[in-house]
């Protein structure tokens, strides 16, 4: 039995580097969107048919509300963006099928989440303001702010980072624990819950990410 939420079972070893479980989990769930989207997105038509249809209605669900945060054009970030948000709702809801537990549940693919998103965001902000530009934000409104706003760029990835992994985790406890003590059937209720956290918490994290990257383009500030 897992000790602690914050270890991962070790499945197996690639040289000296340790592959866990979630990291497997992680490999399985991209090679399903992988091969799915490309089955969907073959043979798109002028005048789409249903599955088309609602091909369209989430990229464009998705693209406008990045469009509604940054106020540009949402083209240029929903490659990242939308990936996020459709990995990391299969990734929260994947912990409901049996013998699997969701990937973020477990720290290290929230930080690998959060990583992303904190050097993405310095990617766009220098694309966007030139290295120079981007840098001198850090000092805004008064160069006594510099220590403040740099401690915010860490302290903000890492609360992305715990708040995804808790909400997450805490749900699949619950469901567990419920199983353990009451039997199968009863914690049907909690299920439906940790689907409605799982999309919740993916909409969340994806845009809380959007505004990080609002913020560092200039367009938007960052809470």
């Amino acid at each position: 039995m897992q000790a602690s939420p914050l270890t991962s079972a070790v499945l197996f070893h690639l040289g000296p580097v340790a592959i866990t479980r979630p990291v497997v989990t992680t490999w399985a769930i991209m090679l399903g969107l992988a091969a799915t989207c490309r089955a969907a997105t073959r043979r798109l038509r002028p005048r789409p048919d249903s599955r088309q249809a609602v091909l369209e209605i989430i990229v464009t669900g998705i693209a406008g509300q990045i469009e509604d945060v940054i106020r540009k054009d949402a083209r240029p970030f929903l490659p990242l963006l939308g990936t996020l948000f459709i990995f990391l709702v299969t990734a929260n809801l994947s912990g409901l099928l049996p013998g699997v537990k969701a990937p973020t549940a477990t720290i290290e693919t929230p930080a690998a989440l959060a990583l992303i998103v904190f050097f993405s965001v310095h990617y766009f902000g220098i694309r966007s303001r030139g290295f120079r530009g981007y840098l001198a934000s850090f000092a805004e409104p008064k160069l006594i702010m510099l220590p403040l706003n740099v401690l915010s760029e860490v302290t903000r990835t890492f609360s992305l980072m715990v708040r995804l992994f808790g909400n997450v985790m805490s749900g699949e406890f619950v469901i567990a624990l419920v199983v353990a003590l009451a039997g199968l059937f009863v914690p049907i209720p909690l299920m439906a819950l940790e689907i409605l956290v799982g999309l919740v918490q993916a909409y969340i994290f994806t845009i809380l990410a959007t505004v990080f990257i609002g913020a560092a383009l200039g367009d938007a500030k960052a809470g």
